[in-house]
């Protein structure tokens, strides 16, 4: 399928890991609720939704039948693309059970270890501050892993070092062009959130690459337009950024709000959302192995 350059795929990530409804009180938990965000952020224009499953009460969970259902929910209300992570904490073989058996067109994977950390300048203190261990061994099983269920991965990438850990993976069959980025920005202990660093990110890629960049928190939209100017995708989301605004007053009431901001700024440069059949064809999804 021919698709024009000036299309955007916009991706929305849903709910995260950490995000709560005591920060946001439109924070999705249970899979029905999940999938009513799948279908908002579809109808704003995204053709890509990322998921962390959730328990009912909140907490995060790789239970492979919580998966399955906001699988089933999802496809009840709309075709968006599905896109589930195996990011966080646990055994390799908890964390990806749900991409074995529930079989997502895309499995996000972060590519290399990092500090992790937030910092408070008015509190002068950090609010959490840990080491996020992410091992060639690691990489490797969640790739074997995806490369048997035929799932696209996606590339998380925190720093340029995490871009140009691709080379050993091509070179022993694990991933195979074209490949498909995410460039993380704006966490402490990753790259930070500017337009030069996008751009050199971007330019570490491989040619035939598709790549879109995620902005953590009141960088998200700083971030949208460089992005989309470079001629890269977007994600927005609750997950990311609960705001409609730079400074972080004017909280989304879904996730379809961050959706519908991230289109009109794609439109107001020429660029055009891409359908979901449009997305699957730039992300090579049917011919992905």
């Amino acid at each position: 399928m021919a698709v024009s350059k000036d299309r955007v795929i916009v991706t929305c990530a849903l709910t995260g890991v950490l995000a709560n409804r005591d920060q946001c009180p439109w924070v999705p938990y249970t899979p029905a609720e999940i999938a009513e965000e799948a279908r908002r952020a579809w109808e704003a224009g995204a053709a890509v939704v990322h998921i962390h499953a959730r328990t009912d009460e909140g907490g995060p969970t790789y239970d492979a039948a919580t998966y399955a259902a906001i699988k089933a929910e999802t496809e009840k209300r709309c075709p968006v693309i599905l896109n589930f992570s195996t990011g966080g904490a646990g055994p390799m073989e908890t964390r990806v059970a749900h991409i074995a058996q529930v079989k997502p067109a895309i499995g996000a994977l972060n590519m290399g270890s990092m500090n992790y950390a937030k910092y408070s300048q008015k509190r002068r203190e950090f609010v959490f501050d840990f080491v996020f261990e992410n091992p060639f061994r690691d990489i490797s099983y969640l790739l074997s892993v995806m490369k048997e269920a035929r799932v696209k991965p996606e590339l998380e990438c925190f720093d340029v070092g995490h871009t140009n850990s691709i080379w050993p993976l091509l070179d022993k069959g694990l991933l195979k062009q074209p490949l498909q980025f995410s460039f993380i920005m704006g966490v402490l202990g990753g790259i930070r959130a500017t337009s030069e660093n996008l751009a050199m990110q971007a330019r570490e890629a491989p040619p035939d690459s598709t790549w879109e960049v995620i902005g953590i928190s009141h960088e998200q939209w700083r971030m949208i337009c460089a992005a989309l100017a470079l001629g890269g995708n977007v994600r927005v989301g609750l997950e990311d950024n609960f705001y409609l605004d730079a400074v972080g007053k004017e909280m989304a009431k879904s996730n379809g709000d961050l959706v519908a901001k991230a289109v009109r700024m794609a439109r107001d440069i020429g660029r055009e959302p891409a359908t979901v059949e449009e997305a699957r064809a730039m992300l090579s999804l049917d011919t992905a192995w």
